[in-house]
C-alpha cells in the first residue's frame, strides 16, 4: 500500500484555497500554517496551525512532528523567504537556499548582479543616514527611495531633493533590517509584470502583463490600479525579457522554481525594477484564465512529481489570444464603509469573470493585513480596445459612500 504523501502549505488566504483543494484531490495529506486563524484555505486542509510564518524553528518542528514530505507556497516575498528558511531547517526540498535570499531581497545586491550581467537598471546609490549631497551627483531627480531589504511596497517615496530623503529616512529604514536606503532614478517608461518557472535551469515564460498605475502625485508612489493580459507589446519584449531572467537564474544558481520580474521598457530596452522568487498573488489567476496553465499544479508537481512539469510547458505560449485585466480598487484608509451597492452592482456586468469585495458595510479600511484592496475585479473581453473601454467605465462607476458621507473609493485613472 502506497504511503500517503504529506505536504505543508505556508499561507492560508484566498489565493491558497485552490492549492489546498487540488492537493487534497491528489490524495495528499495537507497541513496549512500561518498566523491567520480565519484563513479560508484552512477549512480545506487535513490539519492547520495558527502560527506566524516567521517562526522558523517552530514550523520546522511541525514539519518533523507531522512527518512532512514537502513544503510549498508562493505569492509574496515573505512567504518565499520563510519557506526557504523552513525548508533548510527541516531538511525539505526547495528551489532556493538561505544563502540565495539576498539575490532577491536586497535591492542593492540585485542591482549589482544585474549590472555585472550587463542588464539595464535605474541609476542608483545606497545611502547611509549621514550621506552627503555629493553622493547623489550622478543621479537625476526625481528619485524613488526605498528600504534596502523590505518587501510589500512599504516605505517607498518619490523625492525631488536630498532634503526630502533626509525627511523620510528614519521612516524608510524602519521597514528594513539594513539601516540604509536605496535611491534610484524614477523611470517614466511603461511597466510590466512577468512570471516564469525555471525547470532544470531553463526559464519558461508563463506571462507578461502591462502593469498600470495612477499618475504620480506628490511624494507618493503611484498606486497600481490595473494589470492587463497579455501586454500590448509582448512580442517586442518577450525574447529580451526571457534572456534577462535566464542570465539572472544562471548567475544565482536557481535551477528550478518560480521566478518573476517587474521591469520597464524604454530606450535602453528592458530596465529591471525587481526580481522575485515567487509568483504574483492576485494575478496568477488571470494568467491561468488566459493560457490554461495551473500555478497550483506547478507547485504540487515540483513538490512530488517534477517530471510532469515538462508536460505543462509542452506547446505552451505566453502569447495569449484572450484578454483579461485585474482592476485593483483602493479605499481611503481609516474610513468606514457605509453604502457599497454601486460598487457591488458592477459585478453583474457580463465582462466580469470574478469579483471579490474585501470589506463590508460597517468595516473600517485597514491595509497591511489580509485585506490588500477595497475590491478586485477580473474582466475579460474579446479585444484590448474593448477591455480598455470597460476598464474606464468601471473606474468611473466605482463609488462607495463612507460613514462620514464622503467618497471612500480612491480615484483610479487609466494609464495612457
Amino acid at each position: 500500500m502506497e504511503v500517503q504523501k504529506r505536504l505543508l502549505i505556508l499561507g492560508s488566504l484566498g489565493e491558497f484555497v485552490e492549492l489546498v483543494k487540488l492537493a487534497g484531490s491528489r490524495g495528499y495529506y495537507t497541513v496549512v500554517c500561518d498566523g491567520y486563524p480565519d484563513g479560508p484555505a484552512k477549512a480545506f486542509a487535513d490539519r492547520s496551525y495558527d502560527i506566524d510564518v516567521r517562526e522558523v524553528d517552530a514550523i520546522a518542528e511541525i514539519c518533523r512532528t507531522e512527518r512532512i514530505d514537502a513544503i510549498t507556497g508562493s505569492f509574496s516575498d515573505l512567504l518565499f523567504e520563510q519557506i526557504t528558511l523552513i525548508a533548510a531547517k527541516a531538511g525539505l526540498k526547495w528551489y532556493a537556499t538561505p544563502e540565495m535570499i539576498p539575490f532577491y531581497r536586497e535591492k542593492n545586491v540585485t542591482k549589482r548582479i544585474l549590472s555585472e550581467l550587463g542588464v539595464s537598471v535605474p541609476r542608483n546609490v545606497t545611502l547611509r543616514k549621514d550621506f552627503t549631497d555629493s553622493e547623489l551627483a550622478e543621479l537625476r531627480f526625481p528619485l524613488v527611495v526605498k528600504p534596502v531589504n523590505a518587501y510589500g511596497s512599504r516605505g517607498l517615496y518619490v523625492v525631488r531633493s536630498a532634503g526630502e530623503i533626509r525627511e523620510h529616512f528614519d521612516e524608510i529604514v524602519g521597514y528594513s533590517a539594513i539601516k540604509r536606503v536605496q535611491a534610484e532614478e524614477y523611470s517614466p517608461g511603461r511597466e510590466y509584470n512577468m512570471m516564469s518557472w525555471v525547470r532544470e535551469g531553463k526559464v519558461n515564460v508563463i506571462s507578461i502583463a502591462d502593469r498600470e498605475k495612477n499618475p504620480q502625485e506628490g511624494s507618493a508612489i503611484p498606486l497600481l490600479n490595473r494589470v492587463a493580459y497579455p501586454a500590448k507589446n509582448i512580442r517586442g519584449i518577450l525574447d529580451e525579457a526571457r534572456d534577462v531572467l535566464q542570465r539572472f537564474a544562471d548567475y544565482t544558481g536557481q535551477r528550478d522554481g518560480a521566478l518573476s520580474m517587474q521591469f520597464f521598457y524604454n530606450d535602453n530596452g528592458v530596465e529591471v525594477c525587481e526580481i522575485a522568487g515567487r509568483f504574483f498573488g492576485y494575478e496568477h489567476e488571470m494568467a491561468t484564465f488566459c493560457g490554461g496553465l495551473s500555478f497550483e499544479e506547478l507547485l504540487l508537481n515540483y513538490a512530488f512529481e517534477p517530471e510532469r512539469i515538462e508536460e505543462q510547458f509542452c506547446g505552451y505560449s505566453p502569447l495569449f489570444d484572450t484578454c483579461y485585466a485585474g482592476l485593483y480598487l483602493m479605499g481611503e484608509e481609516g474610513k468606514v464603509v457605509s453604502d457599497d451597492s454601486a460598487l457591488r452592482a458592477l459585478a453583474a456586468d457580463p465582462h466580469v469573470r470574478e469579483a471579490v469585495f474585501f470589506y463590508a458595510p460597517g468595516e473600517r479600511i485597514v491595509y497591511g493585513g489580509p485585506k490588500p484592496y477595497l475590491a478586485r475585479f477580473y474582466l475579460t473581453a474579446p479585444s484590448r480596445e474593448e477591455l480598455d473601454a470597460v476598464t474606464e467605465r468601471f473606474f468611473a462607476a466605482a463609488h462607495v459612500a463612507a460613514a462620514d458621507g464622503t467618497e471612500l473609493v480612491r480615484r483610479a485613472v487609466m494609464e495612457r
